[in-house]
Formats: structure tokens, sequence, C-alpha cells
């Protein structure tokens, strides 16, 4: 094996995270202000996106207690945007019982995640702008304008059923997006039904409150950040365990991977130099089973490259950097007998250029987007559109085959209520369909809807511009992309399909398969998730 790197040198993302500190939050002022005691003059460091800190002798304004991405966590303090009109949101998702659930389980209770972001609450705002006495709330809510929200009748006047979660959501969302005056009662309502291990409904309902928390706080990027990898509860091995846990109790991932894998060993049938290219090669795990498949070819093997394209995002999950995915591939393809090299692109998506995929004359090129093109940011995000351009680059290399495994959600340009009702419903299948799978006091399935759910749910809630790495597109936007760079379908075979019906008897009765004009989709009932495409 050969492992060569890119020449061009890659800026890693910094290693700033949220800070942890021991001990109970104290309230200090009126407004909802907390911090937290120290033995450093009360000093407090806030970590920037530039891996800088700066330090504020007195913490102010939002500090948000992430205890449902925390379980461990049982010191447990929400933003108070309004000392004067309703409750403080004080408190976790999780319950009493949980947390001494989590201490039967062994977890320390004294791990506490504060994010400090200075600013002014909500009430103050307002009386800045209108006086300390006015009920302003916005245009477009559901009260009329001098009605007072009341402890009775709150529900009533927003037409929420008392006990309806999915309500009570939506609700929240709306307040959120309206700035409205009764956003703290309706949260701190919110607050009292969620739970990290009751039904999917309460489980969603967490992260999702947990994210209209970190938007409120602007701390959506940092918390996105830490639990994605560098989470310091969860060591490398731990992760994998997660993502190895969902790869078996849900079949997105082994649909995905086995569809895109039918459509390239029909396109590179007959080829004697295949090169794969995969954008974001994670573990490697897609490639295992193609390559005992090509070493079996019916007149001998073919010579296989793998390019394989990562950020330094998916370096904590594999304790290290590509080179491990290299030597794992080679290990199989030295078994079997196949003859292979692989090269390292350790970049993001948006930063490959040509010049980094080494290709080579007479070589059958493959190009694979497994759950990747998303991440790429386009025309919304900035001036440069990348997700267009890697598209018209990699048709530039006339490949036999492209493959496009995508989330069926429309997030990308979507304004943040729509977004969030998008989340919302989309994430509630995803929910139930792993309910059905494990028990719901299980602890490596909190664990790992936390690590590897949870995230993209804040980052779609809490986040914007740049900062928000999730931005899905339907597969009818996909399909215009692929058309405006040149690329015509080419169709699924009827042996992909028919493996993957196979594949599905031993899962939940609640899945379905549904194949239109040689493209493939998965759902849960009757919300599809993920569709798979090739094209050429």
């Amino acid at each position: 094996m050969s492992t060569q790197a890119s020449n061009r040198s890659y800026r890693y993302p910094d290693n700033s995270q949220l800070p942890y500190y021991n001990g109970n939050l104290v309230h200090v002022g009126g407004n909802g202000t907390y911090f937290t005691p120290q033995n450093h003059d009360d000093i407090h460091y806030i970590s920037s996106d530039d891996g800088s800190q700066t330090s504020n002798s007195r913490a102010h304004g939002f500090q948000a207690q992430y205890c449902t991405l925390d379980s461990s966590s049982a010191n447990c303090v929400y933003p108070a945007h309004s000392s004067t009109s309703s409750q403080s949101i004080s408190g976790s998702p999780l319950s009493q019982q949980e947390i001494q659930s989590d201490h039967a389980y062994g977890s320390s209770p004294s791990a506490s995640c504060v994010t400090q972001v200075p600013g002014l609450t909500l009430r103050d705002i307002e009386n800045v702008m209108f006086g300390p006495d006015s009920d302003i709330v916005s245009p477009n809510s559901s009260l009329l304008p001098g009605t007072a929200l009341h402890e009775n009748n709150w529900r009533e006047l927003l037409g929420i059923n008392n006990g309806d979660l999915r309500q009570v959501l939506i609700a929240c969302g709306k307040a959120v997006d309206e700035n409205a005056c009764y956003m703290d009662t309706l949260m701190s309502e919110l607050r009292q039904m969620v739970s990290v291990s009751g039904e999917p409904m309460q489980r969603l309902g967490a992260y999702m409150l947990e994210g209209l928390i970190a938007r409120l706080s602007s701390t959506g990027h940092a918390l996105y950040k830490s639990l994605k990898c560098k989470e310091p509860v969860a060591t490398s091995s731990e992760l994998m365990s997660y993502m190895h846990l969902l790869y078996d109790i849900c079949p997105f991932f082994k649909f995905g991977y086995m569809s895109a894998n039918g459509a390239i060993a029909e396109a590179v049938k007959g080829e004697n130099f295949v090169h794969i290219i995969d954008f974001q090669i994670a573990q490697g795990s897609q490639w295992m089973t193609m390559i005992q498949a090509l070493a079996a070819r019916p007149g001998g093997p073919p010579y296989l490259r793998i390019t394989g394209i990562d950020d330094s995002n998916s370096a904590h999950a594999r304790g290290g950097g590509l080179d491990i995915v290299g030597r794992r591939l080679y290990s199989i393809a030295h078994s079997c007998g196949l003859p292979f090299e692989f090269n390292s692109v350790p970049a993001a998506s948006h930063e490959v250029m040509l010049e980094h995929l080494d290709i080579r004359y007479g070589e059958a090129v493959v190009v694979n987007f497994a759950y990747q093109l998303h991440h790429t940011p386009d025309e919304s995000v900035g001036i440069e559109n990348h997700r267009d351009r890697i598209l018209r680059m990699v048709k530039s290399l006339s490949p036999r085959v492209v493959t496009l495994v995508e989330q069926e959600a429309n997030t990308n340009t979507a304004p943040f209520f729509l977004r969030y009702m998008e989340t919302l419903d989309y994430y509630t299948a995803m929910f139930e369909a792993i309910d059905v799978a494990r028990p719901r006091d299980d602890r490596k399935r909190i664990s790992a809807e936390q690590h590897c759910v949870a995230r993209d749910i804040v980052n779609l809630i809490a986040c914007e511009g740049a900062e928000r790495i999730e931005r899905h597109e339907p597969f009818g936007k996909w399909r215009a992309r692929l058309a405006m760079a040149g690329f015509r379908p080419y169709p699924l075979s009827p042996v992909v399909n028919s493996t993957i019906k196979t594949l599905l008897e031993s899962y939940h009765s609640h899945y379905r398969l549904e194949e239109r004009d040689g493209v493939l989709y998965l759902g849960w009932k009757k919300r599809k998730l993920v569709v798979s495409s090739a094209w050429c």
C-alpha cells in the first residue's frame, strides 16, 4: 500500500470546547443571571471560534446548562429570560428520578457544562423599548394585544390542549421565532414534559428544547462542535460503540451503503483499474464488503485505488487520522489478494480541488457522496457555491457512476420556524424507529442519541449562517443541481432493490421501501427519511 497525502496545507478546527466546572450555579441577580463560584477570583473563560479565550470578572447574561446532552450532570440551570413576567426556566429536562438513575449507573453528578454569553434578557429589552409595564407581543402572535397571560388560561389562549407535547413544542418554536413575551412560560412547561428516557416525542422534545436554549444564548455552534468530535466524557472507543449501535438497530446506513455499492459494482464490471473517491470516508466501513466482492470477481480482481476525503471532525471517533482507515482497508485487501492503494485527503469537502484527487489515465472513476453533500455550503451561505462547484468538478472527471445518499429533508434555506417544523417531523419518525429497537431505559441508546443524533438537532435549531452545518435538501433539489452540472440518472438495478428488501425483512414492519424512476426511498410509516440515487 502507498499512502499519498495532498501537498496542500489544511487548517484544522480549533480545540476549543465548552468549559466544565464543578459546583452549583448561584443566582446573583433579579434578571435571571447566574455565576459559578470559583477559587480563581470568579473569572470565567469563554472559548471563541478561533480558539482564543476571553474572561469576565463576573458571569452575566445567558448561561445555559446542557443537561440533556450530558446526562451525568445533576446541577442543571437553564437561562431565565424574564424574572418579572413568568417563571424562570431553571432545572433540567431530566427528572429527579432520572438523575437518581444516573447515580445508580455510576455516573458522576459533579461535572457541569456552562456556556456564558453576555446579553440582555428579553424583558430588559422590552423595558428599554416600551417601558416596564408593556404587554407588547408579536403582531403574528396568537395572543391579541393587551390579553393577559395567566397560569390558568395560557393553554386556552394559545390553542394548546393540556398535556399535548407536540403542540407545546410547536408553540415554543413559534414563540422563539416571534420573540413572544410568553416564551418563558411555554419553555418552562416544555421542560416539565420532556425526558431523555421517555417516549420518542419526549426524547426528541428534550433535544429540541436544548436547541432552543442554545439559540437564545447563541451557543449552538460551540455545543455542536463539542458533541461532534471533542466531547470530554466520551472516548473514541465509546463514540465508536454509539455509532455502531445506531448502525445495527436502524437500517439507514446499511441501506445507503448497500444501494451505493450495488450501483458501483455494476458500473465497474470488467474494469481493470478502479478508482473510488469517497467524499466522507469516516471509518471506511462502506468499502470492506466492496473489496471482498471485487476480489471474488470472475476473471480476477481489478487494481483498486480509494481516495478517502474527511476533515478532522472524524479523527476523534476514529482515534486518529486517515492513515488508520488506509491500514484497515489495506489489510482486508491483502487478505483477499486484491491489489490496493489508498490516497488520503485530510480536508473538508468544500476545500477539495482537482489536484488532490490524483486522477490517472485509464482508470474507471466512481465518486461516492454518502450522507455528506448536505454539509457542503452552497450559495445561501456565502459568495462561493461550493456545493455546485464540487458537482461540476466531479463531472469533469467523466466518472462511470456517482452515488448520492441523503436524508430526505428540507432544511437548507428554510426560515427558522419552517426548519423547526421540518426537524420536528423528520426526527419524530427517526426516534420512533429507534424506540422499537431498544428499551427506553437503555443507557447505550440514550448515549447514542445524545452523541450521534442530538448534535444535528441542536445545529438545525440553534445555528444560522456558516455555523449551521446541517443543510439538507429534498431529492428534487439534488436532482436539479445534478442536472445543471451535466449529470443524467443512472437507475439502480432491480437486484439492488431486491437486496434492500431482503435487508429490511430483519427490521420492523413500519419501515417502507419505495422505488421511483430508479431511485430508492427508505421511510418510516408515511415519512420518507433517506433517498439513494446514482448518476453518470
